[in-house]
């Protein structure tokens, strides 16, 4: 069974649902990231949405396009997302992380390289709001 499927067969049997905060992979810092996917675990998240870096985040509000901006500034990319995620999982094997981002990372990286790198990382899912479901 998978973290998500376990997180959610747990959440349901508490009769509860499940805190899944968001934020950008290298904001405020490089260096805060995995402290604070850490801490917001250690507050009750259920379930980790990390998100990748990315220059034209159309999808999002203000607040996230500047979290964006902030990331990019600090020299973040997929790759260091990856690498954010496998560090996170040296303490946490059970909290289910989903990457968040944008098809132009991934096509750069190329479709199966990222599949197999996110796996190998400890990614649990992957949302890409600008592919079409067709």
């Amino acid at each position: 069974m998978s973290r998500i499927a376990r997180c959610f067969e747990a959440l349901a049997g508490a009769g509860r649902t499940g805190l899944i905060p968001y934020i950008v992979a290298g904001d405020p810092t490089r260096e805060a990231t995995v402290p604070l996917m850490h801490r917001l675990v250690a507050a009750g998240a259920d379930i980790l949405e990390l998100g990748v870096p990315f220059s034209d985040p159309m999808s999002e509000g203000p607040v996230i396009q500047l979290g964006h901006e902030r990331a990019l500034a600090n020299g973040v990319s997929l790759r260091d997302t990856l690498n954010m995620v496998r560090q996170f999982r040296r303490d946490d094997s059970a909290t289910p992380v989903l990457l968040m981002g944008y098809a132009n990372p991934l096509v750069t990286m190329g479709f199966e390289a990222f599949a197999r790198e996110a796996a190998d990382a400890g990614v649990d899912g992957v949302i890409i709001v600008d592919i079409p479901p067709e």
